[in-house]
């Protein structure tokens, strides 16, 4: 099965030798496996993992963090485009632990002021802590 990974970031992976692919969707955590039946679906922050086989027929497995996206599968190939992807190697754990500290302390500002509250300003806290999780989960990996 071939695999395509592309991000906003810039960051990319790819293979034709791929095993495996879990990741969370909006109804649920999937497998995709060889000859899955075609489908195009939202992926929540989460981690995805993928299994393969590299140039020299070894299995391998890379560990990814990702915020969200889409990923479409059809005739044997998988196309992933995806908001934000980090893939275990470049993960900083303490960076990731700063960020979820922050949008849970700005959460809870616009939470609890007593002006109107700025949803816009909310939502980007609520994107930001979903970020760092699912980075911090990749760490935990």
């Amino acid at each position: 099965m071939k695999l395509k990974i592309l991000s906003f970031g810039g960051e990319s992976f790819s293979s034709d030798k791929v095993e495996s692919i879990t990741l969370m969707t909006g109804t649920g955590e999937i497998t995709i496996l060889p000859n899955h039946a075609p489908l195009l679906t939202s992926i929540k922050p989460s981690t995805l993992f993928v299994k393969y086989e590299d140039m020299n027929w070894k299995d391998k497995r890379e560990d990814f963090a990702v915020w969200g996206g889409v990923v479409e599968i059809s005739n044997n190939q998988v196309k992933i485009m995806a908001d934000m992807l980090v893939d275990i190697d470049d993960l900083d754990i303490d960076k990731a632990e700063r960020a979820r500290v922050e949008a849970l302390e700005l959460m809870e500002k616009f939470k609890d002021s007593k002006d109107k509250m700025d949803m816009e300003k909310f939502i980007e806290a609520e994107d930001q802590l979903l970020k760092s999780i699912a980075q911090l989960k990749l760490g935990q990996k």
